[in-house]
């Protein structure tokens, strides 16, 4: 199976490293998140990436001739205006396979692709998103009267489901995006929901956005380790 990587996003929320460099090109340690997202395919035996890039398009594609690794790697400009599905549409026309992965280019997680392909399989829908629980941002504060009565750390088993990424779709969600200004998440989405074609592998392991310079510099520290989660595999 092949993997769509969206990388063409501006990355507003992280300015601080996206004025000169895409987000999937921000460095964890010595090897750009990208590098990190594709190793977490790879060592489960995904090989093939297709990579929608955008925003600094240029920096993308240049790193990719550089990469050593035994990876079949083809880098896709899908314009700078183009949305989500609209980049998973364009890269859909490279892909011969009925059926693929579709990840975004700055998280990780120790996802079990395998498990995650086999509930897709059972589930016989046309798309499957793994349900992860959001990182614990902020305290939890309760209060009484004006006063504080409880202070302390939020649990992500609190916080409930949101989408993680770690896509497994079936090649006929094409015919849900009609245009390159489509979301993925607004509009193909919902879509597939109301068709009751949008399954849920729910992942309890870790996984973690790169959505903040905070959350930036925990993914270093992680990276820099040697035993970070998503290198598990």
């Amino acid at each position: 199976m092949k993997l769509i990587i969206l990388a063409g996003g501006f990355g507003t929320r992280i300015s601080e490293e996206t004025d000169v460099k895409p987000k999937p090109m921000v460095l964890l340690g010595e090897k750009p998140i990208l590098w990190h997202v594709m190793n977490i395919f790879a060592k489960q035996g995904v090989t093939e990436f297709i990579v929608a890039t955008g925003y600094k398009s240029e920096v993308i594609h240049e790193w990719i001739t550089t990469v050593q690794e035994p990876w079949s790697i083809t880098p896709l400009n899908t314009g700078l205006e183009s949305q989500t599905a609209g980049r998973i549409k364009m890269c859909i026309d490279l892909i011969e396979d009925a059926r693929f992965f579709v990840t975004y280019g700055d998280g990780v997680g120790n996802i079990d692709l395998g498990k995650l392909l086999q509930f897709h399989e059972k589930s016989s829908r046309l798309a499957t998103v793994t349900a992860v629980r959001p990182p614990a941002r902020f305290g939890v504060l309760e209060s009484s009267n004006g006063e504080v009565i409880h202070f302390g750390e939020k649990s992500q088993a609190d916080a409930g489901w949101i989408n993680g990424g770690f896509f497994v779709l079936e090649r006929e969600v094409n015919t849900y995006i009609s245009n390159l200004n489509d979301s993925f998440e607004a509009k193909t989405l919902p879509l597939l929901v109301e068709k009751k074609a949008l399954g849920a592998y729910h992942h309890e392991g870790f996984w973690q956005p790169m959505d903040t310079l905070r959350e930036k510099n925990l993914l270093t520290e992680m990276a820099m380790s040697g035993n970070a989660p998503w290198y598990e595999f």
